[in-house]
């Protein structure tokens, strides 16, 4: 059976420098983990996650938390967790709590506190307290994505920021009379999305010198469904119909074009519309918005949580807001000079 000595000896090296190679923990120079690794899949060497448990007393495994599994975002930002997790040679556990409403006490009360998980990444989930002490009272550290939380490393965008920047750029266009359709501000959950999302819109809107107008608001709950729903409602009534409409999340901005055309309105001769994600879908329905890059989040949150159980964390913000960029496609154009102003 092969084992790590013979390894060691076919790259020339020592068998911890081996076990650093493999392990990806511990500083070892590219050519040499390139030249122990080349060995090690010559002999056909495995590592023992038992043996490197025992070693290390870590199991090598990552718990990840999400409220949803059915939503773009989230599956997107598990997939540049996974992906990075890979590459330090760490399994995921994925915990989902969309379903019965005991399903969250289960999790943090029992099963991330079992020796199961060496840390957990928390994914748009406004913790406790509570859930954050008993986590780190064990010793197993932890990241959020989506919003600051007290004595937790975190990262996350600025979610006024990018609908300010989505409206002013419908303002750049000349716009004056632009809708928001947003998450429910009286069922928000965690790190107040909806809300700040909205003041985004508002703050633009107030820095051009125009009055949001109440009105034009509409909730919807982040699918393609409520968001049509949403738009059916908005632009029911000629009289109050905006020109433009900036929307929470690029699944409801899809609900809305379709909405649109569904009553015969042209997008955007009738109707510009800027979303918030670049959802794979946006390219195919031309719709302008502002990217969020999720992949990126799940992988600079791996990042983190590295460091925490390196016990090498840098002089970082406590959060980390990482970058968005307006992606502008043929769901928005100047308005039809017939519809501007309006009172």
């Amino acid at each position: 059976m092969v084992g790590i000595d013979d390894v060691a000896r076919r790259a020339g090296v020592s068998t911890a420098t081996v076990s650093r190679a493999l392990s990806g923990r511990g500083h070892v120079a590219a050519a040499t983990r390139e030249r122990v690794e080349e060995a090690a899949a010559e002999l056909g060497y495995v590592v023992s996650a038992s043996a490197s448990s025992l070693a290390t007393g870590r199991m090598r495994n990552i718990g990840v938390v999400v409220p949803f599994l059915n939503r773009w975002f989230y599956t997107s930002v598990l997939e540049g967790a996974q992906r990075r997790l890979m590459q330090y040679g760490y399994d995921l556990t994925l915990y989902n709590l969309s379903g019965a409403s005991n399903e969250r006490s289960t999790v943090f009360e029992q099963f991330l506190l079992r020796q199961r998980v060496d840390a957990v990444i928390a994914v748009s989930l406004e913790l406790s307290a509570e859930e954050v002490d008993s986590l780190h009272a064990l010793g197993k550290p932890l990241v959020g994505v989506g919003g600051p939380i007290r004595g937790v490393p975190t990262v996350s965008i600025d979610d006024v920021g990018v609908t300010r920047l989505a409206t002013e750029h419908l303002l750049s266009l000349g716009h004056t009379v632009i809708g928001h359709i947003g998450g429910d501000v009286d069922a928000e959950m965690s790190f107040h999305m909806p809300t700040n999302r909205r003041h985004g819109w508002e703050d633009a809107l107030r820095e051009a010198g125009l009055e949001p107008r109440p009105e034009l608001y509409f909730p919807a709950v982040f699918t393609m469904e409520s968001g049509y729903v949403a738009a059916k409602q908005m632009l029911g009534d000629p009289r109050l119909r905006p020109t433009a409409v900036v929307v929470a999340s690029d699944e409801m901005a899809i609900g809305v074009i379709l909405a649109a055309r569904d009553m015969g309105l042209d997008v955007p001769r009738d109707l510009s519309v800027v979303g918030i994600d670049d959802h794979e879908l946006a390219p195919f329905f031309g719709l302008t918005t502002v990217a969020q890059f999720p992949e990126q989040q799940g992988e600079r949150a791996v990042e983190l949580l590295m460091r925490e159980l390196d016990q090498s964390r840098e002089d970082e913000p406590a959060n980390l807001q990482l970058p968005f960029e307006l992606i502008v496609r043929s769901s928005t154009s100047r308005p039809r000079p017939e519809r501007e102003p309006r009172d």
